[in-house]
């Protein structure tokens, strides 16, 4: 049975690091009920849910993709590119320890986010952005190379993060918004879509995949290519640059 890696958001979430946008204001008891929407999603089509303790002082918190990286048994802990973001880390790792999982971690002088990392079989996208380093990279090229994984980096200037601006539909296909993506060429398969935040999907199973409830039309896209398509609102944690993919670590085994 899957399970599903959650940190419930920080009172303090209105405080959150932003590179690429301007601030405005924060409902955090509106984003409270976001993600517990979030959460029943998964929840009500067969996840277990996994909640990791509460990092109330660091407003970032609830986006603990960035804190912890799954590749089959293996958990790889990143280094947060933002240095007041790297105490989220620790209890997201005593979480998966706890679980049985092997645990490894980024180490100094590398950076990686999680949100820079992107999966496709056995490919591993990885972000060169403001929060991944070039250290940070070959690091997790040497933790997964020996394991069968292949790492590709791909530059990031125009976004955050790598899934600021694409992810993956469960055939693989990369699925991206053309204005946060640097070259759409180093992926083999492209789709571009029409709104910024239809470009994040998570894949629930193989038919199925869960996105922000504000991209109807890449909702009524993939509709057509023949997938189920649940949409959820994520309002106010879209205007800390976060999206559907950072609120949660997804453990497929």
């Amino acid at each position: 049975m899957p399970r599903l890696l959650v940190r419930r958001p920080s009172p303090d979430l209105v405080r959150g690091e932003l590179t690429h946008l301007e601030r405005v204001p924060v409902d955090p008891a509106l984003a409270l009920r976001q993600w517990e929407q979030y959460v029943e999603a998964f929840r009500s089509r067969g996840w277990t849910i996994v909640e990791v303790e509460p990092a109330d002082a660091h407003p970032d918190g609830v986006f603990i993709e960035d804190a912890l990286v799954v590749f089959d048994d293996l958990v790889v802990v990143g280094r947060a590119g933002a240095a007041t973001r790297r105490g989220e880390a620790t209890t997201a790792a005593s979480t998966a320890e706890r679980l049985g999982l092997e645990v490894v971690a980024i180490t100094e002088p590398g950076t990686l986010d999680g949100g820079d990392v992107l999966k496709v079989g056995r490919t591993v996208y990885v972000g060169a952005s403001s929060r991944t380093n070039a250290n940070g990279i070959a690091n997790l090229r040497h933790l997964l190379e020996p394991r069968g994984w292949t790492v590709v980096e791909i530059p990031v200037t125009k976004a955050l993060h790598l899934k600021s601006g694409v992810t993956a539909l469960p055939d693989g296909t990369i699925v991206g918004y053309q204005p946060l993506v640097d070259d759409t060429s180093l992926f083999p398969s492209f789709l571009p879509v029409s709104e910024a935040h239809g470009c994040a999907v998570v894949v629930l199973d193989p038919t199925t995949v869960i996105m922000s409830a504000d991209a109807p039309r890449t909702s009524a896209l993939l509709k057509e290519r023949g997938l189920t398509v649940v949409t959820t609102p994520v309002t106010e944690f879209e205007k800390l640059e976060g999206c559907v993919t950072c609120l949660s670590v997804r453990l497929r085994r």
